[in-house]
């Protein structure tokens, strides 16, 4: 290996994508065991490397010399091989910066709570106080090393104004957990997660949700790469491109979600799509049909519609956490919070929206039987729909004139 990553799991990781698009070489991934961390190092066999957790604070002993913000953090992300010395750096703190300057978000005389007592929790701190925040508090379950704890953030901080997550929760696999419940903070501007797969977590999903900027990791995982590579090879990346870089993996791993009424055309445009786009086709109805062994028709024949909206939810959940996808969701399916914010986590979410007259009674779809059902259902939903959806595409267009439409969209830059 002459780049690439080390870590003890890098199934989730978007680095080789990153680097690769950044820089003109190889990058592996390379997982490694704790057991074999010090032969790895002894052998040096490598150029430049970045590191993951769990490793980050293990492998300073093997570095020959570390940087003086990888030392006041104890923390190195980031070792080049200069003719067998190894040099350590944390380039970390300048993607976190970047991402937080990013957002245009006045940090000066704010009050910060940091969740997390690791090596990328004193980073934030760090990143934070040379951003002029007045007060921060890590928080942690066990009040470790003087944090404060979750009920504490709530009870007697919910005046905090910026919140960073420095934990895995809300990380893939385990993408729909949230390390903190943000309700009770009423002054609330920003919520910056460094977790970046999936998208957008809970908890950024939430923030939204009450009217803050939210922001998950994936431009601080392309800024650290930005400065790692120039550390790895002597050389300097232009803002611009760190940019498109990260426009191009956020589009190459987002998912495109079709919302809508039954029979308004979401799984006819879906497999437009993805012929045009070469993208995977998930129609969320068939999913639940080879779930369940059956026809939904003949599901609801036998139980009620609550059992069938837990086997969508279920299945929405198994699918959102895929990438670069196409998705047809059934009718209801948005009507659903825990669903719409599945399917927000990696997508984005277009509502066809096709006239009342063009739509089609069927006994195929349960809920909507006959042309009265079928008219209840329109009015319940329509609203529902306009406000979860990212965008309004009209459903009385052609299926191929739906689709060019959606695809423009998606890959405009926003």
């Amino acid at each position: 290996m002459q780049y690439g990553l080390i870590g003890k799991k890098l199934s989730h990781s978007f680095s080789k994508e990153i680097h690769e698009s950044l820089a003109n070489y190889t990058y592996e991934l390379c997982e490694i065991a704790p057991n074999e961390l010090e032969n790895f190092f002894k052998v040096r066999d490598f150029k430049a490397i970045n590191v993951t957790m769990p490793y980050k604070k293990d492998v300073i002993p093997f570095l020959d010399e570390i940087s003086d913000e990888a030392r006041e953090l104890q923390a190195v992300n980031t070792i080049v091989n200069r003719d067998g010395k190894l040099y350590g750096y944390n380039t970390d703190f300048y993607g976190m910066k970047d991402m937080i300057l990013r957002s245009g978000i006045d940090t000066f005389n704010k009050k910060a709570l940091v969740l997390g007592t690791g090596a990328t929790s004193r980073t934030a701190s760090l990143v934070l106080k040379e951003l002029g925040v007045k007060e921060i508090y890590f928080v942690s379950r066990d009040k470790k090393d003087g944090a404060i704890t979750y009920a504490e953030a709530h009870s007697i901080h919910n005046d905090a104004q910026i919140i960073v997550n420095t934990t895995p929760v809300g990380m893939y696999p385990n993408a729909y957990t949230s390390p903190l419940d943000l309700e009770p903070f009423e002054n609330l501007e920003a919520v910056f997660d460094a977790v970046y797969n999936p998208l957008r977590t809970q908890l950024v999903i939430e923030a939204k949700g009450q009217k803050a900027y939210g922001e998950s990791g994936l431009y601080m995982l392309v800024s650290q790469a930005v400065h790692a590579i120039e550390l790895f090879i002597d050389t300097k990346i232009d803002v611009e491109k760190a940019y498109e870089t990260y426009e191009k993996i956020t589009k190459e791993k987002e998912n495109i979600v079709l919302i809508g009424m039954p029979s308004c055309g979401k799984t006819t445009v879906g497999k437009i799509l993805s012929n045009m786009l070469g993208r995977d086709f998930y129609d969320l109805d068939y999913e639940i049909e080879k779930r369940i062994g059956c026809t939904i028709s003949d599901f609801f024949e036998t139980h009620s519609e609550i059992d069938f909206r837990n086997v969508e939810t279920e299945i929405t959940k198994e699918i959102s956490t895929k990438n670069g996808i196409i998705i047809a969701t059934g009718g209801g399916c948005a009507t659903k919070n825990v669903n719409v914010n599945a399917l927000r986590s990696n997508g984005r979410i277009y509502f066809i929206d096709r006239a009342l007259d063009h739509l089609i009674p069927t006994h195929s779809r349960p809920l909507a039987r006959d042309r009265f059902a079928l008219e209840n259902l329109y009015r319940m939903r329509q609203s529902i729909y306009s406000f979860v959806c990212d965008m309004h595409i009209d459903g009385n267009l052609t299926p191929n004139e739906e689709a060019e439409i959606i695809a423009k969209e998606f890959y405009q830059k926003r």
